[in-house]
């Protein structure tokens, strides 16, 4: 192995760089400079005729050419490059960089060897970053979680216990006490359902079912089942365009119905008293923006990269009081991302919040080759 190959097909100026830093190609500078030194000094020594002078700067030519190919080639060329191709297989192995062809035209092994080290070490730095993240959200979700099952356990707990402690005996307390626990056993329950979808997201054990949808009416019908939360705090629930009688899209139409109603319910929540929540529809050529809008309080900026973690509460009181297992945007953006989309949000603290996302849209040629059972028409719920 004297040299990095060079292919026929090559470009004149790459095989001249790649002569130029060649083991032999560096054996020959170095020891016409050895004959040259050794034969001007000899030039020097009285006595010395010129067939000395020419048999001395052959035979040290000579010498000093085999000497100096052995050293760099043998003893640097060669275990560098041993060196490189061992970091190369453990790049292609861990990150699937491009084809070796590709990388070893590098002449010079040296500096191959160094920007392998140090992309191979810049990787690698990023995937321990990227580890301790996952660490820390690791030990948040568990403290997350621990909190979030301790609450309706302890509280459903303390009512059974005072019932078997002779609260029983009073018909009352018995009952109302039996009602808070089943509430908070309740609301464990949706804890644990909220917690196995999100990990089945997230492991994409839940396969999207893909189909044609009316997502207006599936919005209006989310309105009548929200009703009667919305008159409590006097907020108007609106869709626009008014004039839009249907919006078609591709969709899941279960899981998009955990979207919406997770977006307008929080909306309704969250929102001011005698507020407006408004469900805007967009209509362009391929997609179709869907856009949840309130006119509460907003979102802080410094929370607004964080609302979609799992157990993430901006307000940790008023959401405890306003109910909720904190799992619900996290879901909405697995469920998004799963139709190949991403859920977008802003906010203005005074002003309201506003999440939209984009859609495939389903074309009327489309749907009409669907098979009818295929199409999901929410209009007789």
């Amino acid at each position: 192995m004297s040299g990095m190959p060079v292919t026929g097909s090559a470009h004149p100026d790459a095989l001249k760089v790649t002569m130029s830093l060649s083991p032999r190609f560096i054996a020959v500078i170095l020891a016409f400079l050895i004959s040259l030194i050794t034969t001007t000094f000899l030039a020097f020594v009285d006595g010395v005729s010129r067939g000395m002078l020419f048999v001395s700067a052959i035979s040290s030519f000579i010498a000093s050419f085999f000497l100096v190919l052995y050293t760099v080639d043998i003893l640097v060329f060669r275990e560098v490059n041993k060196m490189y191709r061992t970091i190369h297989k453990l790049k292609m192995k861990d990150f699937n960089m491009a084809p070796r062809k590709k990388l070893i035209r590098e002449s010079n092994p040296l500096k191959t060897i160094n920007d392998e080290i140090f992309v191979y070490v810049t990787k690698k730095q990023k995937e321990i970053d990227e580890l301790k993240k996952l660490e820390l959200f690791r030990r948040e979700f568990l403290a997350d979680v621990s909190h979030e099952f301790k609450t309706p356990i302890f509280a459903a707990q303390g009512f059974i216990h005072t019932l078997l402690d002779g609260a029983m005996e009073d018909e009352n307390v018995r009952e109302r006490f039996l009602r808070k626990a089943a509430k908070n056993l309740d609301s464990l329950d949706i804890l644990v359902k909220d917690l196995l979808v999100l990990s089945q997201m997230e492991t994409g054990d839940i396969k999207m079912n893909i189909v044609p949808m009316d997502i207006r009416q599936l919005t209006i019908n989310i309105f009548s089942r929200l009703e009667h939360i919305a008159k409590s705090r006097n907020i108007t629930l609106r869709v626009k365009p008014e004039d839009m009688p249907q919006v078609w899209i591709r969709a899941d139409a279960d899981r998009m119905e955990q979207v919406m109603l997770n977006l307008i319910e929080n909306a309704i929540k969250y929102g001011n008293d005698g507020g407006k929540v408004i469900v805007h529809f967009s209509e362009a050529k391929k997609y179709v923006e869907v856009s949840v809008r309130d006119n509460g309080p907003g979102i802080p900026h410094e929370h607004l990269n964080r609302i979609f973690e799992r157990f993430y509460r901006i307000d940790k009181s008023r959401s405890k009081d306003i109910g909720g297992t904190g799992l619900g945007l996290a879901i909405v953006k697995h469920i998004l991302n799963a139709h190949d989309t991403k859920i977008a949000v802003m906010s203005k603290p005074d002003k309201g919040t506003t999440f939209s996302f984009k859609l495939e849209k389903a074309y009327p040629q489309v749907m009409s080759e669907e098979r009818p059972e295929d199409i999901v028409n929410q209009s007789n719920p």
